[in-house]
């Protein structure tokens, strides 16, 4: 993630801000540029760009009208909705409990999933504009079971619908599902980029002529996968998996392989910006070293990059008394498929 500043004081933004919380100068973020801005009223029910009168827009309706979001839409555009919202096919309904507040955790945590894929060239094409090859995402609560029968919604994605269970963005809810299934990681985020890792395996990887290379690295997709994941939740990963996998459920199925594998690299590639931004230095041995923009880099620099980083933010974690902020294993194997998303995007992107 970038660093952002407000044009009306100079002090920094994040990109989650509505407003500068120095000099109170509302702000939103502009698609096209990628840039969170500091924005002033206009004519017509318009804002302009503070400093710069010749970007002008509207607010996205989720903005100006529910409040879940920080997007901007150019004036001259015919949309209601920003880029990120433009991707939203269900909401939840907002007249029950705490379900806005829990709307906006998840829509806070796409924004970031849609700004890494818009800096990797990644295609975000909404399911409104095409059908087929579009996606969209579906958030929904469960049913209430003193009125409905009828099972609980499953965060997963089906045919370019990428459907997440509201009561992931509980944290109270979410803490107490990573320990029933004994993961050592569970946020709102890491959903949205693992099953955003299935819609584009269906996208770039399902019908390309190359994809025996996939099969060599993650493994044969058409092995069954209802029974495979039976499997997995009866017998558990094998010993052995941290050889060959980012988590254990990646050694379920190849789909999970790659959908895991692939969440993880937006996990770095974030991170590392993110770090690079702020002018982060970290220090192996007697070496200082600057983090740098992952974005251009060959996997071999991103890696070296996040050995250290991923040290150190470790570290930080277990100073405040956290848990490792990324605890897991990067093995050759996973570096190696790592590496070849990272190929893979760049020649099809």
């Amino acid at each position: 993630m970038d660093l952002f500043k407000c044009g009306q004081c100079g002090e920094r933004l994040f990109f989650e801000n509505n407003r500068c919380l120095a000099c109170g100068t509302e702000a939103g973020f502009d698609w096209e540029v990628c840039r969170l801005v500091a924005i002033k009223p206009s004519s017509d029910r318009l804002w302009q760009a503070a400093g710069d009168s010749s970007r002008r827009y509207r607010k996205c309706f989720n903005h100006e009208v529910e409040g879940v979001c920080n997007g901007l839409v150019p004036a001259d555009s015919s949309d209601r909705f920003c880029v990120s919202c433009r991707l939203n096919q269900t909401i939840p309904d907002l007249s029950v409990g705490k379900n806005r507040e829990l709307w906006g955790k998840l829509e806070a945590a796409k924004r970031r999933l849609v700004f890494t894929l818009s800096e990797l060239g990644l295609p975000l094409i909404p399911k409104s504009v095409d059908f087929q090859r579009g996606l969209a995402f579906a958030f929904l609560a469960d049913p209430n079971p003193d009125f409905i029968e009828g099972d609980r919604v499953l965060t997963g994605h089906s045919q370019g619908v990428i459907t997440i269970n509201l009561a992931e963005a509980d944290d109270a809810v979410r803490e107490q599902m990573r320990l029933d299934l004994r993961e050592v990681y569970r946020t709102v985020l890491g959903h949205f980029r693992h099953e955003v890792g299935h819609y584009y395996w269906d996208l770039l990887v399902r019908n390309d002529p190359e994809i025996g290379r996939v099969r060599a690295i993650f493994g044969d997709e058409r092995l069954n996968y209802a029974q495979a994941l039976q499997d997995h939740y009866v017998n558990g990963a094998p010993w052995d998996w941290q050889m060959h996998f980012v988590t254990p459920y990646a050694a379920s199925h190849p789909w999970e392989d790659w959908a895991e594998t692939w969440a993880h690299y937006l996990h770095i590639i974030d991170t590392l910006e993110t770090a690079n931004a702020h002018g982060v230095n970290v220090q192996e041995a007697r070496h200082v070293c600057s983090v740098r923009d992952p974005i251009g880099l060959k996997m071999e620099a991103i890696l070296e990059d996040w050995h250290i980083l991923r040290i150190v933010l470790n570290s930080l974690n277990r100073s405040m008394g956290h848990a490792d902020a990324y605890p897991f294993v990067i093995s050759g194997a996973v570096a190696h498929k790592l590496r070849f998303i990272h190929d893979w995007i760049r020649s099809r992107c």
